[in-house]
C-alpha cells in the first residue's frame, strides 16, 4: 500500500516538473538578460512590412467593394 503511495507521489512530482519547466526556463532567461528574455527585439509598427502593406491594401479593397453595394 505504501509503495503505491510513493509511486503516486513520484509520478506527481515528475508531472509537476514537466509542467513548470517552461516557466522556470523563462524566469532563468529573464533574469540573465536584464529583463529582456528574448534579446533585443524591434518594437512593433516601427518598420515597414510587406505583410502589413498587403493586409492594408486588402482591407481597403474590401471596404471599396462594400461601399459600392
Amino acid at each position: 500500500m505504501s509503495g503505491d503511495l510513493i509511486q503516486l507521489v513520484v509520478a506527481m512530482l515528475v508531472i509537476a516538473l514537466v509542467a513548470f519547466a517552461p516557466l522556470g526556463y523563462f524566469i532563468l532567461k529573464f533574469t540573465q538578460e536584464n529583463g529582456k528574455p528574448f534579446g533585443e527585439i524591434e518594437p512593433h509598427g516601427d518598420s515597414p512590412s510587406l505583410v502589413n502593406d498587403l493586409a492594408e491594401k486588402a482591407i481597403a479593397f474590401a471596404k471599396g467593394l462594400m461601399s459600392k453595394q
